[in-house]
């Protein structure tokens, strides 16, 4: 227990809980739109088995971060998955059967939390690995603590976001476009693109603030574009059954 006698370690863990919480917002807003369709009983299960699930996996990742960050195409795969969740939380599925079980979609809407928060991990662990490493021994001890200590603030704060929501629709826009400019960032930082020194057959992206910077604008417009496109249509087609 001596390390509970090291600056070191304190201020790491200071540094993960402060990362954890700027991080925090984004998983706040996924939850959110996750879970806002659940009837209020079950959305503090779903707020609750999500983060759960998405901080087991978080730790995992953590511990292969820089060999999973640098496998080729991960992010890419990682971007375009997290621009097909925006839109899927723009649009849902309208199924219609009212005879649904609440356990089904309380499931649905707990794997939609791991598998955004999963993909969006891949760019933010990597800054938790870094501060952990700063700390010397017990680095996995420290990532562990500091997201058992953020847990109840991204908790929180997802369900502030759900009534926010409740009020002023539009957040739920701002939210599918935020995953879109998450995925527009995340595209052109995958190493096929930015490592210069391999996979030279692969078209090669300046690393420029400008760059990602527009890339995570055109992600964010996408995902908005697909999402209006996609109600859209299912109004169209909507229009002329209830006419009928």
């Amino acid at each position: 227990m001596e390390f509970l006698a090291s600056p070191e370690f304190w201020v790491a863990l200071g540094q993960i809980i402060i990362i954890d919480i700027l991080l925090g917002g984004d998983n706040a807003v996924v939850i959110a739109l996750a879970c806002r369709k659940l009837p209020p009983a079950q959305r503090t299960k779903g707020i609750i088995w999500g983060t759960a699930g998405a901080i087991i996996l978080r730790v995992i990742l953590i511990a292969f971060a820089m060999t999973l960050l640098a496998l080729p195409f991960l992010k890419f795969v990682g971007a375009i998955l997290l621009v097909w969740i925006g839109v899927k939380l723009l649009a849902p599925d309208e199924d219609g059967h009212g005879d649904v079980q609440g356990s089904d979609k309380l499931l649905a809407a707990i794997k939609t939390i791991i598998v955004a928060d999963l993909v969006m991990s891949v760019d933010n662990v990597i800054a938790i690995a870094g501060a952990a490493q700063n700390a010397g021994e017990h680095q996995f001890l420290l990532v562990v603590l500091g997201l058992l200590i953020s847990i109840p603030i991204i908790v929180w704060g997802s369900q502030l976001v759900i009534k926010l929501m409740e009020r002023f629709p539009l957040i739920i826009t701002a939210g599918g476009m935020l995953l879109g400019w998450i995925a527009g960032g995340m595209l052109v930082t995958d190493p096929v693109f930015a490592n210069v020194d391999k996979w030279q057959w692969m078209l090669k992206i300046p690393q420029t603030d400008v760059i990602r910077y527009g890339a995570s604008v055109a992600g964010a417009l996408l995902v908005l574009a697909v999402g209006k496109m996609v109600l859209a249509r299912r109004t169209a087609a909507a229009t002329p059954a209830e006419h009928g």
